[in-house]
């Protein structure tokens, strides 16, 4: 897909001030010098088996990318692909509750949407927010010295395989789908407050692949800590027994050439690095001098508050993982 984009026209207007071409969570287009529009959009087939829970977190999925530019998200249109031979819509009317309730939840508001008969269930939002152009956070501000913080567990995709195949009890199952419905927004609230440099939301391309956008995007390497990252339960056991999405593979080969991992790493920590997430936190780059008052905020707020990584000046390798800091 980047291939295919890369040959496409970019749009030289001065007002565009993030387009597709820069590989950020969301596109920017300023309205004046203090209002500029956020615009995303995101949708999938179901990943529970709950209509419920499945519209709340393809909402949470899609309002992520607006968080995690700084911006505050306004409006959302429902993107919906329904097999209405084979379904009821009950089940249609629980996704579309579940996802109305996580968009209130935001400050949002539902305005409408569009629908199509599709043999497959898709749901997904268009979301529009807004941000002030000088406080826009793109995934190329990381600087030399900045430490790094993720703010959900990782372990989505494998876990979510897990529950399809029948092999996950229903307590970690609940902690997963809690977890991939909760909302970035105190993340992106309290990354404004301690002068965040940059921040992507962790979704499909796994922990790695997020990473090394950012790493190529800001001219920095990163350096991340394998004992820092925080990990849902089970996860590590489940990719050793083989229980990973097929995405994993597709972003072990878009990454591994450009990552470099110390001797003595678990490989299933390494597959879970791989794992495609659903609804992932935010990946943020704080400066060194906030990190210690930042990490605090996130302990009071109830997110995860290690330093999992550093940016590093450009060097042979965009992406290193130690066993420690």
């Amino acid at each position: 897909m980047a291939a295919t984009l890369k040959g496409l026209p970019q749009s030289t207007n001065p007002d565009l001030l993030v387009g597709f071409n820069q590989a950020d969570d969301a596109g920017i287009f300023r309205l004046d010098d203090h209002t500029a529009l956020v615009q995303t959009v995101d949708f999938f087939p179901p990943i529970v088996d709950d209509p419920y829970a499945f519209g709340q977190i393809a909402a949470a999925n899609a309002l992520s990318d607006v968080f995690a530019m700084g911006g505050r998200p306004l409006t959302a249109l429902n993107i919906i692909g329904f097999p209405s031979a084979t379904m009821p819509g009950s089940i249609l009317a629980d996704i579309l509750r579940g996802g109305n309730d996580k968009i209130e939840e935001a400050g949002a508001v539902v305005v409408g949407g569009h629908s199509i008969k599709d043999d497959e269930l898709k749901y997904g939002l268009a979301v529009t927010g807004i941000v002030d152009p000088a406080k826009i956070v793109a995934n190329s501000g990381a600087r030399p010295g900045d430490k790094l913080f993720l703010t959900k567990s990782l372990g989505t995709g494998i876990i979510t395989t897990g529950i399809k195949q029948k092999i996950v009890d229903t307590d970690l199952a609940q902690l997963v789908i809690d977890q991939m419905a909760a909302l970035n927004n105190r993340a992106t609230e309290l990354m404004l407050q301690h002068d965040v440099h940059t921040a992507t939301d962790i979704t499909g391309f796994g922990l790695l692949g997020h990473a090394l956008e950012i790493a190529e995007a800001s001219g920095v390497s990163l350096r991340l800590f394998a004992d820092a990252f925080p990990i849902l339960p089970e996860a590590l056991r489940l990719a050793g027994e083989g229980v990973n999405p097929g995405g994993a593979g597709d972003n072990r080969s878009f990454v591994e050439d450009r990552v470099a991992f110390e001797a003595g790493i678990d490989p299933n920590l390494q597959q879970v690095l791989y794992d495609p997430q659903t609804s992932g936190g935010l990946f943020i780059a704080i400066p060194a001098d906030r990190a210690d008052e930042f990490s605090r905020a996130l302990e009071q707020s109830n997110l995860p508050s290690a330093v999992v990584g550093e940016a590093l000046p450009s060097g042979k390798t965009p992406l290193s993982v130690k066993n420690s800091a």
